[in-house]
């Protein structure tokens, strides 16, 4: 079986090691070099590292739908070509190149979650499942047919970045296991119900700021979706504070924004209950548990948070 992959992140890992380890990889795309960090230098993607320790062909196309990509994809003449979070839509003139087209592993349990954030999307609302989807790729987002799913339950406390890491071992697994059905005819596609569809679109960097007038219940669970990145924040002081760790607790409290001491740790009365700060982190320090900050911050107590 002669197999592309195309994806960027850590989260693509996984499923290309498992692919490499059992077909035949004749080549990659990643996303180029981006700059990264403080410094600002230019980083390989998760992706291009492992093709690179793993001799492996490797393109770094500005854009997928570029004709130098659709050339080397000809001349590498793959069976299927398998996609992991590549951040690209993938054009319509390149879906019928190989014989059995392209396979996208998504991160959610389709038509549920479609988009660039599902796991994300997942948390935020409060999803009690999620799991991976393998489909057959068409010009839509997220729209074709599904050949494969694998559903996990989402622990009360996980974040984005432990779930998405639990997936991609999920989706590693699930992908060897569904190619040479896949291949040889075996599996039915299914037809997406598009009436229940839901859209996860991408997260900027400017929504992790939280506003008071939200519920101290959904706030906690956008901790937890937003961390590693974007993370929570609210200004206070003329600093950014971000929030780790939260939980929410519905004590009635009426000045919205006001800073309390709950359990010998910071909490933010909201319009609805009040957000507990478990783990805070001051731009330019190290994280730290909220007993500790109010060590060091005698007058947090009693301020109020700023919204800029």
């Amino acid at each position: 079986m002669r197999i592309v992959f195309v994806g960027s992140p850590e989260f693509a890992i996984p499923s290309l090691t498992s692919l490499h380890n059992h077909f035949q990889v004749v080549g990659v795309i990643t996303q180029p070099d981006r700059p990264a960090g403080r410094g600002r230098n230019k980083r390989p993607s998760a992706v291009k590292t492992f093709a690179l320790q793993n001799d492996l062909a490797l393109i770094q196309p500005r854009m997928i739908r570029d004709e130098d990509a659709h050339s080397q994809i000809e001349l590498w003449n793959p069976d299927v070509v398998v996609v992991a979070a590549y951040g690209q839509i993938i054009p319509s003139s390149l879906l019928n190149i190989p014989l059995h087209g392209f396979v996208n592993l998504h991160a959610s349990l389709l038509p549920r979650w479609r988009g660039a954030a599902p796991v994300q999307a997942a948390i935020l609302h409060g999803d009690t499942t999620t799991g991976i989807t393998i489909m057959q790729m068409d010009p839509g987002m997220d729209t074709g047919p599904i050949l494969a799913q694998s559903k996990v339950a989402i622990d009360e406390e996980e974040t984005a970045g432990e779930l998405l890491s639990r997936l991609s071992h999920l989706g590693a697994q699930l992908i060897v296991d569904t190619l040479p059905s896949y291949l040889a005819g075996d599996i039915k596609a299914t037809t997406q119900n598009h009436h229940e569809a839901t859209s996860a679109p991408l997260i900027k960097k400017e929504d992790g700021m939280f506003t008071p007038d939200q519920s101290a219940e959904y706030v906690a669970r956008q901790v937890r979706a937003f961390e590693p990145w974007p993370g929570s924040y609210f200004h206070w002081d003329s600093k950014i504070v971000r929030v780790r760790k939260a939980h929410a607790i519905l004590t009635a409290e009426d000045s919205i924004g006001r800073i309390i001491q709950v359990n010998d740790k910071p909490a933010i009365c909201m319009r609805e209950g009040v957000l507990v700060l478990d783990e805070l982190q001051i731009s330019g320090k190290k994280a730290m548990p909220g007993t500790v900050f109010l060590r060091g911050a005698r007058d947090f107590v009693g301020s109020k948070i700023v919204f800029e």
